[in-house]
């Protein structure tokens, strides 16, 4: 019971960071030109609703400053980026629309100053995290492109909340580590993962009781 304890805990601490599972469709992009922006009112209208469309099936958003980064590391950053995050530069007058209707990243807000790189994330954040470190590094950017914040769960991260939530284990490595601690298969688990937070006690539990009765 206390191991069963510890790992409830843990996809309680993770399931509000992850609750969906990675998209099948590669859907890493870049838009916009030099500033993010577009010079027509459709061009405009449509990157509004881009962005909303992204934000409602973004789990995080994180922000960086696009400055210095030439068109082939901005290319190669959007290509190591996992499935299901969209990398994008959005002027701020744009995003600013866009999160109006949006009440779970308004605190966004808070970032939209100078010429903004922003990264979509719907599901693998410790992967997307992961990516951007490793292109920080190999390019020389951690100290001229850092991150400059997140939002998750409408709540605003600074630098240190964005690498808390990136050590956070992904929903691959909770699956396997409570299979590993239940005796369960990682299919079975990844049922109960998958249940809204309300219901994770008594998945959990009925997925023990089934270890028990096999």
């Amino acid at each position: 019971m206390y191991r069963l304890a510890i790992f409830f805990a843990l996809i309680q601490l993770t399931s509000s960071f992850s609750p969906h599972f990675a998209s099948t469709r590669h859907n890493t992009a870049l838009f916009g030109g030099a500033k993010g922006g577009a010079t027509t009112m459709e061009g405009k209208t449509n990157r509004v609703a881009f962005v909303k469309d992204k934000l409602s099936s973004s789990e995080m958003i994180f922000s960086i400053p696009s400055e210095g980064l030439t068109v082939s590391q901005s290319s190669d950053l959007r290509s190591s980026m996992p499935e299901g995050t969209t990398v994008a530069l959005i002027k701020n007058t744009l995003m600013t629309r866009a999160i109006a209707d949006t009440g779970a990243w308004e605190s966004s807000g808070e970032m939209l100053k100078g010429t903004n790189m922003w990264f979509f994330i719907e599901s693998d954040i410790k992967g997307t995290l992961t990516a951007f470190k490793k292109f920080q590094k190999e390019n020389d950017k951690a100290e001229s492109n850092p991150i400059q914040g997140g939002v998750i769960d409408g709540d605003l991260l600074d630098l240190a909340g964005v690498k808390q939530v990136g050590e956070l284990p992904s929903k691959k490595e909770l699956i396997a580590r409570i299979a590993g601690g239940l005796n369960m298969v990682p299919t079975k688990v990844a049922k109960v993962v998958k249940a809204p937070s309300s219901k994770l006690a008594r998945a959990i539990q009925l997925a023990t009781e089934e270890k028990k009765e096999e």
